[in-house]
C-alpha cells in the first residue's frame, strides 16, 4: 500500500490541516515510510503467540459497585456557576 501526494492532500483537507504545497511531497515520504514499517510487521510469525493487552499480568483493583454522592457536595457545588437545593442549574435547552 502507497499513499500518494492527492491522497495526503485530501487527508489534510478531511482532518482540517492547512498544510502547505511544499511539505506535502514530504509528508507523502513519511507516510509510505510508515506505512512501509507496518508492513514489515506482517512478516513476523505469532503462531501460537496469544494477544495481550500488556506484558505483565497485574490484575486490576476492584472495588465495591456503590453510588454515592462523593460525600463533598458542598466542595463540588463551590464552583458551580448556578446551584439549586443540591444540584448544578443549567440553562435548558430543549422546549
Amino acid at each position: 500500500m502507497s499513499v500518494t501526494e492527492d491522497d495526503v492532500r485530501r487527508i489534510a483537507r478531511l482532518a482540517r490541516i492547512a498544510e502547505p504545497k511544499d511539505r506535502v511531497a514530504k509528508l507523502t515520504g513519511e507516510l509510505n515510510g510508515i506505512l512501509a514499517w507496518v508492513e514489515m510487521l506482517n512478516e513476523v510469525d505469532v503462531d501460537g503467540v496469544e494477544p495481550m493487552t500488556t506484558p505483565v499480568s497485574t490484575p486490576l483493583p476492584m472495588r465495591e459497585d456503590a453510588v454515592t454522592d462523593g460525600e463533598i457536595p458542598e466542595k463540588v457545588l463551590k464552583n458551580a456557576p448556578k446551584a439549586e437545593e443540591g444540584f448544578f442549574v443549567v440553562p435548558k435547552s430543549v422546549e
